[in-house]
């Protein structure tokens, strides 16, 4: 018992450093600041990331010592590609989805078999959606942006566009792993061409190792999707790490969907969901 509730408690405590930026890393407060000064600059009120979120929303009660589950947030939706098949989507509609996230395209010349049908019919069931690209490092970010520009109708009432960071061990024409630098200056050029075109701020979507090779402390001024199916992501990525979507399942099951389908929950208020949904702030 008493290694349980030490167990408890150091999970608690980071949890709690994690959510409030009460680590080591002196990066958590000057990232703040640079995404409140961007929005200042823009005219637009950033949504609140962890680092801001009330107490126990996401994070950590230290009253109770419990890391908040996928239960606790209300707003939750899937991501979809090929692997799913057909999709029913009006009676996802139906279901408790407020959004979802289709697989458009990947690297600069592969397009989802699936993504004209389920974007068309998405759209005509009504259901709040949007598209990601899969990044491909054997292409330039310039050239991937362009085949997404290609392929991805610019629909004023779609969801933010979504980058998809992953490391690809099993490309069978890419085996590079890029350093830092190389990462993030071309992430930076498909973003700033991608939200010209759109006029929406793309979210970042990352998984644990790829966040932890590359990206901790990058792209401040922009939401995080990230994928943590082994518990809360504040117990899982680097403490100094803003989020603002956690996919918690690749084994999830919605109606509509045949199968197993990833299942994400948005980590803030509705209020902010409106706006992060309109312009990806």
């Amino acid at each position: 018992m008493r290694n349980q509730r030490a167990i408890r408690a150091a999970m608690a405590a980071g949890a709690f450093a994690a959510a409030f930026g009460l680590g080591a890393c002196s990066t958590v407060a000057g990232d703040a600041q640079t995404a409140r000064n961007e929005a200042a600059a823009s005219g637009v009120e950033r949504t609140a990331l962890t680092t801001e979120t009330p107490l126990g929303v996401g994070a950590v009660s230290l009253s109770t010592g419990v890391v908040t589950t996928p239960d606790d947030h209300p707003i939750k939706g899937i991501d979809v590609s090929k692997f799913q098949g057909t999709v029913n989507w009006s009676a996802v509609r139906g279901s408790n989805v407020s959004f979802a996230f289709i697989k458009a395209t990947e690297g600069g010349d592969r397009v989802d078999d699936r993504f004209a049908e389920n974007w068309a019919n998405a759209r005509a069931a009504g259901v709040p959606h949007g598209a990601y690209h899969f990044y491909y490092f054997c292409r330039t970010g310039a050239e991937q942006a362009a085949w997404f520009i290609r392929n991805v109708p610019a629909d004023p009432n779609a969801l933010p566009p979504v980058l998809d960071m992953e490391w690809n061990h099993l490309s069978p024409s890419c085996k590079r792993r890029p350093d830092r630098v190389e990462v993030l200056r071309e992430m930076g050029v498909f973003l700033r061409i991608v939200e010209k075109h759109y006029g929406k701020r793309p979210i970042i979507y990352s998984s644990v190792d790829f966040h932890r090779d590359r990206l901790v402390g990058a792209f401040p001024g922009h939401h995080l999707w990230l994928r943590s199916v082994a518990g809360h992501p504040s117990l899982k990525y680097h403490v100094s790490t803003s989020f603002s979507l956690w996919q918690h399942t690749a084994t999830g099951r919605n109606p509509g969907v045949v199968g197993n389908v990833d299942q994400n929950v948005y980590m803030g208020t509705a209020e902010s969901w409106r706006r992060l949904a309109a312009t990806g702030y």
